[in-house]
């Protein structure tokens, strides 16, 4: 692959880890081992209609939606509306995991150094002789060689095999629920703000040991084949307003390495209870819109909002 294709394509990885927060990118694909999914809840012929998960918290002058987002989707859902849209009309301001970038060159010069492994240790010095098979196989499946990335650290190229086939599988980034949010939100002259920052997130995963990396990485290898049937399933248990199913696929394969899953989760949740809880005190409506995975099981959000004093209530519709 010539040197200019290669540049090309990893801003374009940029811009689309950008669009799928990267905590989700490690809960969903790769982290699974769901068998058969159901279908696919839509196609780009036949609009289907979703009822996600919505919460709220309320006090006297603040509320306070809690909206779980899938980052990627097939055309087709038709989930912006009902109880969703009108939380969101009411709503000052919209907040997200990340505010989305624009500028992918940008985005490309903020990740690229993070990836790159600055002490010149190879990723595939990392591996074991059946490990590397396995990896180069996943990254020749989807048409990367594998060559190109024994510069990078394992959780880069695990994000990058989390991220390759979804066009193939019929996943757009454009039509995850934040690109939405965010197109709707700009056109009604709402505010967008992140609970965290672009930079904040990469360092998530860059911060990882190497062994939690690497755990990372060779999940995501062995269950490759399995992650359209995997992300089929966790859209229509997204779609049906099911957090209990979300949190089965999504969370609690990740208990297995308690170090991703204290980082990439928990630790976060907490975090992100702690803003909304300080939030509370200024007067008006927000809609917080962050991955389905936040809001569903044990450690959710919702559950550090209630040892906060809080109380997350499902909204029914």
């Amino acid at each position: 692959m010539k040197t200019w294709f290669k540049k090309s394509w990893l801003k374009k990885l940029a811009v689309t880890c950008a669009a799928i927060p990267f905590a989700q990118c490690a809960m969903a694909p790769g982290h699974n081992v769901a068998s058969a999914a159901e279908p696919a809840a839509a196609t780009a012929a036949v609009t289907t209609d979703a009822d996600p998960a919505l919460w709220v918290v309320k006090d006297d002058d603040t509320t306070i939606y809690l909206f779980g987002t899938v980052h990627v989707l097939k055309p087709g859902l038709s989930w912006f509306d009902e109880a969703v849209k009108q939380a969101f009309d009411k709503s000052d301001q919209l907040m997200l995991e990340i505010v989305l970038p624009e500028d992918q060159a940008a985005m490309a010069q903020k990740m690229i150094p993070l990836a790159i492994d600055q002490t010149g240790k190879t990723l595939s010095s990392r591996l074991s002789p059946d490990e590397l098979k396995a990896y180069q196989a996943a990254m020749t499946s989807v048409g990367i060689p594998p060559a190109q990335f024994d510069m990078f650290e394992p959780w880069f190229a695990a994000m990058t095999l989390s991220i390759a086939p979804l066009a193939k599988l019929g996943y757009d980034p454009e039509q995850g629920a934040e690109k939405t949010l965010t197109a709707q939100a700009k056109a009604a002259d709402k505010p967008v703000s992140g609970l965290e920052t672009i930079e904040e997130q990469l360092g998530f995963f860059d911060g990882l040991p190497e062994k939690e990396q690497l755990v990372f990485l060779n999940a995501t290898v062995k269950d490759i084949d399995q992650l359209g049937p995997t992300l089929d399933k966790m859209v229509v248990s997204w779609s049906k307003g099911d957090p209990e199913a979300l949190a089965v696929l999504m969370n609690d394969s990740m208990e297995a390495t308690p170090e991703l899953a204290k980082t990439l989760l928990f630790d976060r949740n907490a975090r992100w209870a702690d803003t909304l809880k300080a939030r509370m005190d200024q007067p008006g409506t927000v809609f917080v819109a962050v991955g389905a995975g936040h809001l569903a099981g044990k450690h959710s959000v919702q559950d550090y909002l209630k040892e906060r004093g809080l109380t997350a209530e499902r909204v029914k519709y």
